[in-house]
């Protein structure tokens, strides 16, 4: 087997997943309720904020807190609901969705550009404590 480096993981995943734009999923989360996940580590949004209504899942528990059968499973996610990821910039988000439609997530996808980019183009972004 030939190794892969992370970048092409994530080019290979954005291949296999839908990636919106920042306008689609600020419509698809007002008119449609899209659940937005930030699957960010802790501390990251002290740095860059939180983009209000996303609920937080670090990378690491996401597919524990994602998968119906587990006992860490959280009520929030459902493989029928709509899911849309995001992290910083796109990479980790794109690799998340491509393995939570491996758990049978059809209707999952990622922010392309993740919480900066949201932030870019002049989506609202809340900052922790104020």
């Amino acid at each position: 087997m030939t190794a892969k480096t992370a970048a092409q993981m994530v080019q290979e995943a954005r291949q296999r997943v839908e990636n919106l734009t920042v306008a689609q999923v600020a419509r698809e989360m007002q008119e449609d309720g899209a659940l937005l996940v930030d699957i960010r580590e802790p501390g990251e949004d002290q740095k860059e904020g939180v983009i209000p209504g996303a609920i937080a899942a670090p990378r690491g528990m996401l597919e524990f807190w994602a998968d119906p059968s587990s006992p860490y499973h959280r009520s929030e996610f459902s493989p029928d609901r709509r899911v849309i990821l995001h992290c910083a910039s796109g990479g980790r988000s794109a690799l998340a969705a491509d393995t939570l439609r491996q758990l049978g997530y059809s209707r999952v996808a990622h922010l392309d550009g993740g919480i900066r980019a949201w932030a870019q183009e002049g989506q609202p972004v809340s900052r922790p404590g104020t």
